[in-house]
């Protein structure tokens, strides 16, 4: 009986596993093709470039809360449907736009935006379905297989963006991430889970108090607040960084597209290695202890960033990629698997949605400082103040009650 009910499980997981690599894959190639376009194909400045980055990830802070609400108002599976759909058509007008001869930096931000409005929903959908699809004692293994394949497309992506980009263009790339949002929609279409059906309540709660249900529920738990906190604040780094990171190895480095994407994927194998090891981390030195480990001991190597020249010193950039890659993944598939495991099931939608709030609704904010300050300052001095940052805000995980035991909680106390 056992091996038959888990036969269309792993079946199903296979799918939605194979379709969110695809899409990461997708993603992974457009976060190099995107900043190429822009300057390459239209010759933006540094803070347009950093305004693509923030034009992404503002719909958090517009829309994040309540499409928690929808969200979980909603059947999942449908929604990652129709959110592969509009990602497809999103990023196909981009090379059509630029065949017609009428693309400019208005067209890619308003792409960059809605995408930012997809992806809203998708991760937020993505986030609650897993749970129903796999059983709490394989949620760790599961989000450790997704964050694994995600971290090996962001190795394979860049590489494959700078080599498009050398051979027929930045815009071509474009084209490789509507192709992952079909891929990915087929995947899901092919599955035969469905989510148990939920019984409607008799009146329909206003949005409002929906939205402060899970807030408070996030506010009030002394383990959730202070991983929000910390994510808001290191997303605000990272992103700073990042940001201008591309603009800074083309201008000031001074190497090429395809360079760019190779060392971006040399980078990125950090992530590969983080997925790998955590839950041997996790089982090793505890769920909280190893989740400290993770985040403490990559943030120093962000330091190595602002270091980066030509010749040997573009190794430093890498190291410091793949030392900061490990540690993030890692640390995110111990906090991840912990968060779904531990939010009260009817919860986690609007839960995930107030974390993300803090967590994504930093990354704007953080693209935005970044071309002001390598505006301003110029790429190099900003690079040393947002890296300095990333080391800062770990502190944060120090304020809570994480340091104090071994392993996280498997329930709210």
């Amino acid at each position: 009986m056992t091996t038959l009910i888990a036969r269309p499980v792993d079946r199903d997981f296979r799918l939605f596993w194979a379709g969110q690599t695809a899409s990461r894959f997708g993603s992974s190639i457009t976060s190099v093709a995107l900043p190429l376009v822009a300057v390459g194909t239209l010759d933006a400045s540094t803070l347009q470039v950093a305004m693509l980055q923030a034009a992404v990830w503002a719909p958090w802070l517009l829309i994040g809360l309540p499409a928690g609400v929808w969200v979980d108002r909603l059947p999942r599976r449908p929604v990652l449907i129709i959110c592969d759909l509009l990602g497809l058509l999103l990023f196909v007008s981009v090379p059509v736009a630029a065949w017609l001869g009428v693309l400019g930096i208005g067209h890619l931000l308003a792409v960059a935006f809605l995408a930012g409005v997809v992806s809203v929903f998708f991760e937020t959908a993505y986030q609650v379905y897993l749970p129903s699809l796999l059983p709490t004692e394989r949620l760790a293994e599961g989000n450790a297989k997704l964050q694994g394949s995600e971290a090996t497309a962001q190795v394979a992506g860049p590489g494959a963006a700078g080599l498009l980009a050398q051979a027929f263009g930045a815009v071509a790339g474009l084209l490789a991430d509507a192709a992952s949002f079909l891929i990915s929609g087929i995947c899901l279409l092919a599955m035969r889970h469905r989510e148990p059906p939920r019984t409607a309540p008799a009146t329909q709660r206003a949005l409002l108090p929906e939205i402060g249900t899970g807030l408070r529920f996030l506010i009030h738990d002394p383990y959730l607040r202070v991983m929000a906190a910390y994510g808001a604040m290191s997303n605000l780094a990272l992103h700073g960084y990042q940001a201008i990171l591309i603009v800074f190895l083309i201008r000031s480095v001074g190497i090429s597209p395809g360079t760019v994407g190779v060392v971006v994927a040399a980078m990125s194998t950090g992530g590969v290695l983080g997925a790998f090891l955590a839950t041997r981390i996790a089982r090793r030195f505890g769920t909280a202890h190893g989740m400290l480990l993770c985040q403490l001991g990559a943030a120093p190597f962000a330091l190595l960033i602002p270091l980066t020249a030509p010749g040997w010193r573009l190794a430093l950039l890498i190291t410091a990629g793949v030392a900061i890659g490990a540690g993030v993944v890692a640390g995110n598939v111990i906090k991840g698997s912990f968060r779904q495991a531990y939010t009260p099931r009817h919860l986690l939608g609007r839960v995930l949605t107030s974390m993300q709030l803090l967590n994504y609704g930093t990354i704007p904010l953080g693209a935005l400082l970044g071309g002001v300050l390598g505006t301003t300052l110029g790429l190099r001095p900003a690079l040393w103040l947002t890296t300095s940052l990333v080391v800062a805000a770990t502190g944060i995980l120090l304020l809570g009650p994480i340091r104090k035991h071994r392993d996280l909680p498997l329930a709210p106390a």
